[in-house]
């Protein structure tokens, strides 16, 4: 694959700027403790971060989409560095999510970005694989960038993790200032054409199951470290250490999802990923917050949920097979949505109940996904829609990145 170092440079900028979209959960309590404000008020720093990526995103994206990629993706990352910086410098809560709305904003931009300029650097035959690679880096931020942020938020302080992670992103910053070309887009994909497919029913309940079954996913995960905390004193390295095993589960589940999507199908591995989310957030429910409990109904939860993200990629692939582009586009801005809807109910449960019914309220979430799954799928026989996943080298290539975005 030529310029495959400038690819690998772009996949850690996006494994970069998603620790730093989802750091927020490993040190919700630090964080709280040190703006003075309630832990669901500090969870709304992950909200305005995904609704940031999820409504801005798009936008930038379609009002920029004639001007070069190359000058439009410095601009990004630079805004992305810039804030990450100043989050040392916010006293207040009100500047610190001012300060998460510009790195959502400018984040979202830069990752869907990256993965357009990653596929016009690379061979055809090969743009599949540097999609993947770009995706890697994002899921590689669970399984590296949270624990790691977590353990050393004890000795370096949260703040100054933000600034390392800024200075950080010069790194690929100079490498696109070095290696990659001016890139203006032949065919512009306005917001327009982006929200059209949306007129499609199935693609409608497509989305709205990647809402709910991330929203289920975010309710919880958004606020495991009070979670895990809540009926047992945790260290920062004990704590790190259950997040660096759910970071390896949501991997090894990516890659159980893309191999059971080809072996078996999407729509089968859908239906198994959904229910077993629902199933183990049903049960951390009725667990009492043993730990020795909790951790492997964590573990397994967070494979059911990773699971199905590359069937369900797939699947909506197939549902818009001449611009699986946007298609992808609109899903993963509904993955913000979902992680924005999530962190907002796991607010209120933690303000109005107990923090040990976030389980439930997951649940709830992950239920209506399989609810909407099972109609989708009855309204796609139906209609005599057939999912193409062995027959389409295209799909194949984005199954194979297995990865939640």
């Amino acid at each position: 694959m030529n310029n495959k170092w400038v690819v690998y440079s772009l996949a850690l900028a996006v494994f970069l700027m998603g620790t730093i979209e989802y750091i927020i959960s490993g040190i919700l309590h630090i964080t709280a403790a040190d703006l003075g404000i309630t832990t669901s008020a500090a969870g709304t720093l992950v909200t305005a971060f995904a609704l940031a990526a999820a409504i801005g995103s798009p936008i930038v994206i379609a009002t920029t989409i004639r001007v070069d990629r190359r000058k439009i993706l410095l601009m990004m990352l630079s805004i992305f560095i810039l804030s990450s910086i100043l989050v040392y410098f916010s006293p207040s809560f009100e500047m610190m999510l001012m300060t998460r709305i510009i790195q959502g904003l400018s984040g979202g931009a830069a990752t869907v970005i990256a993965m357009a300029v990653a596929t016009r650097l690379v061979e055809e035959r090969n743009r599949g694989r540097a999609i993947g690679t770009i995706l890697i880096g994002l899921s590689s931020s669970l399984v590296l960038g949270v624990p790691i942020g977590t353990l050393l938020s004890e000795t370096l302080g949260w703040r100054t993790l933000f600034v390392i992670v800024g200075l950080l992103t010069l790194i690929p910053l100079l490498a696109v200032f070095l290696k990659v070309p001016s890139i203006i887009e032949q065919r512009a994909i306005t917001l327009g054409m982006q929200l059209s497919i949306l007129k499609d029913k199935k693609m409608v309940l497509s989305v709205l199951i990647t809402l709910f079954y991330i929203g289920g996913y975010s309710a919880l995960f958004t606020y495991i470290s009070p979670f895990l905390q809540s009926n047992t004193e945790l260290s920062a390295a004990a704590l790190s250490g259950i997040l660096l095993l759910s970071g390896i589960c949501s991997f090894a589940g990516s890659k159980i999802g893309g191999v059971a999507a080809d072996a078996k199908g999407p729509k089968f591995t859908i239906y198994a990923g959904l229910s077993l989310q629902a199933g183990t957030l049903l049960l951390l429910t009725w667990s009492d917050g043993l730990i020795y409990a909790v951790t492997p109904l964590i573990m397994m939860w967070m494979v059911a949920t990773w699971m199905t993200s590359p069937a369900h990629q797939l699947y909506v692939v197939t549902l818009v097979p001449h611009s699986p582009d946007i298609a992808l586009s609109i899903n993963t801005s509904f993955i913000q949505f979902g992680f924005a809807i999530g962190s907002g109910i796991g607010g209120l449960i933690i303000t109005s109940t107990s923090i040990d019914n976030l389980g439930l309220a997951g649940f709830a979430l992950a239920l209506l996904a399989l609810l909407l799954a099972a109609w989708l799928f009855t309204y796609d026989k139906k209609t005599g829609h057939a999912a193409r996943n062995k027959d389409n080298e295209n799909q194949s290539a984005y199954a194979d990145s297995e990865s939640f975005r």
